[in-house]
């Protein structure tokens, strides 16, 4: 295993919210200082459910495999996917936490571009 990449005591975040098979979700991203992506936080509005528990957790996992060296992007690639209507769609929230366009998950937001 790489060792961890320490993140500044104080840094920057981007929050927008994002909406998954009828369940709303709140997203953080922070960046280390070369930009790339540092930590994940993710909370649905329904608070200790097991959809905002899963989240939570998802993203905690998330955050410490990319500060010990992982690629977001091998990530995103490696969780469940559905085809549907002929194109491969993310299924859950952190296999969309790239991708915050409602319509098809097409778009990478603002917040993931380098």
């Amino acid at each position: 295993m790489s060792s961890r990449r320490r993140l500044p005591d104080r840094r920057a975040g981007e929050t927008f919210e994002v909406e998954v098979a009828g369940l709303r979700y709140t997203a953080t991203v922070s960046r280390f200082p070369d930009g790339s992506i540092a930590e994940l936080f993710l909370s649905s509005h329904k608070s200790n459910s097991a959809a905002d528990t899963n989240a939570r957790d998802a993203a905690i996992t998330f955050s410490i495999a990319v500060q010990h060296g992982a690629d977001p992007e091998v990530i995103r690639r490696a969780l469940c996917r559905d085809s549907h209507l002929g194109r491969s769609v993310p299924r859950s929230r952190l296999s969309r936490s790239r991708h915050h366009d409602r319509a098809c998950a097409a778009s990478v937001p603002r917040c993931c571009r380098r």
